[in-house]
């Protein structure tokens, strides 16, 4: 059984968080920023702001589990590219598209930003895979 590089995880799955944050800084802190601040005042609340932190965190999480998972999946499907994106396919269900299926009906926010954030992390979290999977190395 191949034993799985805890450095190569922690280093890739930071290289990934980066390329998360960087998506995620562009989409909801420029691109959506006005959409969701109108959101949260229709629900009542103040601003998301003080909660920046917390994402910033949560995609280097999301960073350090999606290369766990490449290197778990790695010995079945091989090193590569190829396996990354399968990695980030089923982190991007595990984590956009479940979350928007469960927490959509609530009615929160409006299903349009729903949507724009399954299908930006559709891209992103592969190529957040890829990336973080170049640094990723088996231990000798």
């Amino acid at each position: 059984m191949v034993s799985i590089g805890l450095k190569g995880v922690i280093v890739g799955g930071l290289v990934a968080g980066v390329v998360l944050n960087l998506i995620d800084y562009v989409l909801y802190g420029v691109v959506l920023a006005r959409d969701f601040a109108d959101a949260m005042q229709a629900l009542g609340k103040p601003p998301a702001d003080s909660l920046v932190p917390l994402f910033v965190l949560l995609d280097f999480l999301y960073g350090i589990i999606l290369i766990y998972l490449y290197a778990s999946i790695r010995p079945r499907f091989g090193p590569g590219p190829k396996t990354a994106v399968w990695a980030g396919l089923l982190m991007w269900v595990l984590v956009a598209v479940l979350h928007a299926v469960g927490e959509a009906p609530l009615g929160l926010l409006p299903m349009r930003l729903y949507l724009i954030g399954i299908a930006v992390s559709l891209i992103g979290i592969p190529l957040a895979a890829v990336a973080g999977a170049r640094f990723y190395e088996e231990p000798a």
